[in-house]
């Protein structure tokens, strides 16, 4: 069994990083806009693995660890940002957050 080339991993994590920011950027609701940017960090990190595989070295990996922490630390401020909005206003549309402006 070979392995995947190069080539069909990065069009792959180029197509994920596109419908993450394709969801970014019409969703309304905030629960959705954060999955679409874990979307996107996961493209991100199937592109360094990609690139570390390519390149025979480790680094893609570490880097895709640090992603991963990065992506943890988002959910628990993004989630405790929804909880609170979600109190105040009672909806998790984005559109609500204009009314916070001073």
């Amino acid at each position: 069994m070979g392995a995947i080339p190069v080539e069909h991993g990065l069009i792959l994590a180029g197509i994920l990083f596109s419908l993450g920011l394709i969801g970014v950027l019409t969703r309304r609701n905030i629960v959705f806009v954060l999955m679409s940017l874990e979307v996107m960090l996961n493209a991100c990190g199937l592109a360094f693995i990609v690139a570390g595989s390519r390149w025979e070295q480790a680094d893609g990996q570490i880097m895709f660890l640090l992603i991963l922490t990065l992506a943890a630390a988002e959910v628990a401020v993004g989630l405790s940002l929804i909880i609170q909005m979600y109190r105040r206003f009672q909806t998790v549309d984005i559109n609500v957050l204009s009314e916070l402006k001073g």
